[in-house]
Order: C-alpha cells, then structure tokens, then sequence
C-alpha cells in the first residue's frame, strides 16, 4: 500500500497558518478543525514550515509570560520531512518513527498533495492486515472454488 491510497480515501485538505498567527489563534485552528499539525505558510502561500501540537504545548511551558503574543513563526519545524504519494507505508512509518514526528507533507514535485498521520498510516496497515487475514482464513477453511 502507498500513501496515495491513503490521500485517496482521505483527501487532500490541508489546514494552513500565516507564519504572523498568534499560537493562540492556532491552538483555535487546531480545535475547529480536529487537526494535530499546521503547516505555516507565508503571504504567497509558499510553505515555511510546520506546528504540531505538541509545539505548542512546549511553547507554553517556555515561553509562558509571552504566550499571548507568540507568533507561530517563533515555534514551527523549519526543516520539514516530506513523502512522495508512491512512497510504501512502510517506508512512510520509518521515517515517522525515527525523526520521532506525528505529520508528514506529502508532495509531487513542488505541489502540495496532502498530509498524511501517524494514525492515517497506522489505520490503512491495520485495514489491509484484516483484510488479507480474511482471506487467508478462507482459504485455510478451504472457501474457494478448484
């Protein structure tokens, strides 16, 4: 399985932020869209970077005093991890696991295709596990045909 079958069923709407957007604002951003990351954008729409939640949460604990002027500018992951749509599940998990990230940029070129979750990959492996091991069940119990 491939991550452009996981954009297929899932769609390719991304929820942006302007990079000048008070954490706070996002943190509302978050909450009305039921997201776990934005990507930040600048003015021409140009992607600078990306906030998950748990930025958010370490720029409450440290920045505490300024957190109502806090620009999400000064919390976002500049240096993003992207995937292709034709990059294997298993591949898209790996690099999950080992830069210990949440939320995955998926691009074609320069071109936005969607965003892709630790629990998008994970539910897409467990649905193609429960079909393959029907399957096999049938066949065991000797279900088909010849």
């Amino acid at each position: 399985m491939k991550v452009k079958d996981i954009l297929a069923v899932k769609g390719s709407r991304v929820v942006t932020v302007e990079q000048s957007t008070a954490v706070l604002d996002a943190m509302s951003i978050f909450s009305a869209n039921r997201v776990g990351s934005l990507l930040v954008v600048d003015k021409e729409a140009n992607i600078l970077g990306i906030i998950g939640a748990r930025d958010v949460l370490m720029a409450v604990i440290n920045h505490l005093e300024e957190i109502k002027t806090l620009t999400v500018e000064r919390i976002m992951s500049t240096n993003l991890i992207v995937g292709t749509p034709d990059d294997k599940l298993d591949y898209i998990l790996s690099v999950m696991t080992e830069n210990r990230i949440r939320h995955v940029p998926i691009f074609q070129g320069r071109e936005l295709k969607g965003l892709v979750s630790i629990g998008d990959v994970v539910k897409a492996q467990l649905k193609e596990t429960k079909v393959e091991n029907k399957y096999l069940k049938d066949y065991i119990a000797d279900k088909y045909p010849g």
